[in-house]
């Protein structure tokens, strides 16, 4: 007879052994059944159904992991080295694309947008918002690959009320018993009657008196917990609060750069007037087909940068500066004509430059004039659109200013300042008449330009846009 005995095999006895690595406890070790015959001398060994395995194989459950991103401060110039962290437009956990937008830092000078170096989901910021950070800090980690959790709160949201909703519903015998219970209450409280003798008890007049006190008293103290009153006030009525706000760092460079002016230029304003009827009929007549052809809108900035670059070719050193050391000891003249244009936005002036403008046409002028105010107000103006300028122009009249002296912005030499057009009397061979009229302002560095050649500067102007045609001339 065969005589059949069971012993324990270890995994790695056999080949085709599940290897112990990354294996349950149950799978290290299995049974096996070994019989023989004892007239053959052979010997069996029967194996489980689950060692069928041809090749051992090693499987991991761990969490996959995806690459984490650290968010750095960008280049922004090479005059700029740090900033103020404005405002973050995302938030941890949301999911951002490549070169998407996730914060902006502010500077002296423009907006720097910081966007993302590859998809993904960010996990942490490492800076505050107002905080000072410098080129190459690092501001938040992104992991690169994985998924915002904003859909699964929103499908998780809804679960809260159903699981809400069922367990008020697997108690509906506890809400029967406690409406029951207050009614069994209000039975016996009916029967008796200690309430009513209550109120026959309070009809008496004195009460009546403290509580005509009382609210006489509750008055003052909402006074004296509310804001001051007016009467109260010792300089009379109205409110005297303030608000204190700290100047952002535009604002601060701005106001740097204008008390520099003061100080360094020898600063003078000189005015004319100007009768606007002969251009205003000019942009009347072409105004649409302008529009129609070139998608612009026709102004007077591009009459009068025109007109100022005419005017710059018999007065050069209006488009010249002073340089160097100890506030300046060489005259720098160009050749070609940089165009500072003025333009208010929330948070300060900017003044972006219109390059060699004298190679333009007064539509080309126009469209980059335009092009340049459109990404002022956007907030989009990079550091390469506000450096240099040789003359500036500034247009406070779309406010409705009548008279004002600009400054200058250095190193320049001049500034030309418009103002609004208003219909005035004046004297036309020998009549009166009621012409649009424009008053002009000159404010010129007098260390670089005498009076003389700052006035026949500003009598040119008068001149070409009083008569457009003598711009064709020159």
């Amino acid at each position: 007879m065969a005589s059949l005995r069971v012993r324990r095999v270890p995994a790695l006895a056999s080949r085709l052994a599940v290897p112990v690595r990354r294996t349950p406890a149950s799978l290290r070790s299995f049974s096996a059944v070994t019989f023989s015959t004892k007239p053959y001398n052979t010997t069996y060994t029967c194996l489980p159904r689950y060692t069928a395995i041809t090749q051992p194989k090693l499987f991991s459950t761990s969490t996959v992991r995806y690459e984490e991103t650290i968010v750095k401060v960008p280049q922004m110039a090479e005059s700029i080295s740090e900033g103020t962290l404005s405002s973050f437009s995302k938030q941890v956990g949301d999911h951002v694309e490549q070169d998407e937008e996730i914060a902006s830092i502010e500077t002296d000078k423009i907006d720097v947008s910081v966007n993302a170096p590859q998809a993904g989901v960010i996990t942490e910021f490492l800076v505050s918002e107002g905080d000072t950070v410098t080129v190459g800090q690092d501001l938040a980690k992104i992991d690169a690959g994985a998924e915002g959790g904003g859909a699964t709160k929103a499908k998780e949201e809804p679960k809260s009320p159903a699981s809400d909703a069922q367990e008020t519903s697997s108690q509906p015998e506890g809400q029967k018993e406690k409406p029951a219970e207050p009614k069994q209450e209000k039975k016996p409280e009916e029967k008796k009657e200690p309430p009513k003798e209550e109120k026959k008890e309070q009809p008496p007049p004195p009460p009546k008196e403290p509580k005509k006190e009382s609210k006489q008293e509750s008055k003052p103290e909402k006074a004296a917990g509310g804001p001051p009153s007016g009467s109260q006030s010792p300089f009379g009525k109205g409110s005297r609060s303030e608000n204190r706000v700290k100047m952002n760092r535009m604002r601060l460079r701005i106001a740097e750069r204008l008390k520099q002016s003061q100080n360094t230029a020898a600063s003078l304003t000189t005015f004319n007037e100007v009768d606007m009827t002969a251009i205003m009929e000019f942009r009347k007549r072409h105004k649409d087909d302008i529009l129609k052809s070139h998608n612009v809108k026709l102004g007077f900035m591009s009459a009068f940068s025109l007109a100022a670059m005419k005017a710059m070719k018999e007065v050069p050193a209006v488009n010249a500066s002073i340089e160097g050391p100890g506030g300046g000891d060489t005259i720098v003249y160009r050749d070609y004509v940089d165009i500072s244009v003025a333009v208010a936005t929330p948070k300060g002036l900017v003044t972006p430059v219109l390059r060699n403008a004298e190679s333009m046409n007064i539509i080309e002028i126009e469209q980059g004039i335009a092009e340049l105010g459109k990404k002022a107000r956007d907030g989009k103006l990079s550091i390469e659109d506000m450096a240099g300028g040789s003359f500036t122009i500034s247009n406070g009249g779309v406010f409705g200013s009548m008279m004002g002296t600009p400054i200058i912005n250095l190193p320049q030499t001049a500034v030309l300042g418009l103002h609004a057009i208003k219909e005035r009397p004046m004297a036309v061979n020998g009549k009166v008449e009621i012409r649009p009229m424009m008053y002009l302002a000159l404010t010129y560095d007098h260390r670089l330009l005498d009076g003389r050649e700052a006035v026949t500067f500003l009598v040119l102007i008068k001149k070409y846009l009083e008569d457009p045609a003598s711009m064709l001339l020159m």
